[in-house]
């Protein structure tokens, strides 16, 4: 009765077993990756990072604004040197994320130029052997 058992489970198991890889084998052997796919997904991963830095950019210049309103407003003295403190630091970091933005533009440009060249070489005929 054991040994019948433990047959009875050995033949499951492997059964089982050998049935997940069959079904797995054939699904992963149709699905070539598409052409070009490397490329594309890196452009629109450099285009999502330059819509981020965007909207950075763009909240460092609505700082800046107001830092400035803020200095036109101030009456004091003290006042005026926090707001030209305040403002500096505005502007520098505006700087430093204008020059973010800057190099992800050539980034995104880059990574197209990349796509566009697959592309082409995707679309032009093999060059046949010369004899």
């Amino acid at each position: 009765m054991h040994t019948l058992t433990r047959i009875a489970g050995t033949v499951a198991g492997l059964t089982l077993t050998l049935g997940s890889v069959a079904m797995s084998t054939p699904a992963t052997a149709d699905e070539a990756p598409a052409p070009c796919s490397r490329q594309q997904t890196q452009v629109e991963d450099a285009q999502a990072a330059l819509d981020r830095v965007t909207a950075i950019f763009q909240r460092q210049q609505e700082r800046v604004s107001r830092r400035q309103d803020a200095l036109h407003r101030a009456d004091t003295a003290s006042e005026r040197r926090e707001a030209r403190a305040a403002l500096r630091a505005a502007r520098e970091r505006r700087e430093e994320v204008r020059e973010t933005k800057r190099a992800q533009q050539q980034r995104v440009a880059r990574a197209q130029a990349r796509l566009e060249a697959c592309q082409a070489a995707q679309e032009a005929p093999p060059a046949e052997p010369t004899a």
